[in-house]
């Protein structure tokens, strides 16, 4: 892999927010699923912009807002890397993957913290995806196979209360050719 005549890795986009079928297949699952108040959205902020947005409260064991798809195939069966293109406010975050059909089960997440106020490319890549179920990690769990991506999501939960905000222009991945 690299070196002098490696050929640079593909772009694969996933999502772009340009189309209303990018933003209309996402739910928010916020805290409220184990008894606490935190609230999120993911909504259009403007053409092919996305935002998720909210207020984590730590209040009755909470902490945490999360948004993901439903499940469906994507093409990410080459990827090396996730790449976000976001503007944040600071705060650090997480992108989720999970590799089953199920509401509950094991979730892949790696966190990324883009600077506050400017859009920022975020690389994730594979192998930094950790196994987690109900926000702890998984010991022994499999490594994260792209080819069996079937759900996307973002998450706060940095024991953080208080507003967060986090623009999303894109989606994509990064492939071997």
């Amino acid at each position: 892999m690299g070196g002098p005549g490696a050929a640079a890795p593909e772009r694969i986009l996933l999502l772009d927010f340009d189309r209303p079928a990018d933003l209309g297949h996402w739910s928010a699952i916020d805290d409220v699923v184990m008894g606490g108040v935190s609230r999120s959205s993911f909504t259009l902020a403007g053409p092919g912009i996305a935002r998720f947005a909210g207020v984590v409260s730590l209040d009755n064991g909470g902490g945490f807002a999360s948004v993901r798809t439903t499940s469906r195939d994507w093409d990410t069966a080459r990827a090396t890397a996730f790449l976000l293109r976001v503007l944040g406010d600071g705060r650090t975050y997480k992108f989720t993957v999970r590799t089953d059909d199920r509401f509950d089960g094991v979730q892949y997440q790696c966190r990324f913290t883009p600077p506050a106020g400017e859009w920022a490319d975020m690389r994730l890549p594979i192998e930094s995806f950790a196994a987690t179920f109900r926000g702890r990690n998984v010991p022994g769990a499999a490594a994260l196979d792209p080819r069996s991506v079937r759900a996307l999501g973002l998450m706060i939960s940095d024991k953080q209360a208080g507003p967060f905000e986090l623009l999303v222009d894109s989606i994509a991945i990064a492939a071997d050719r």
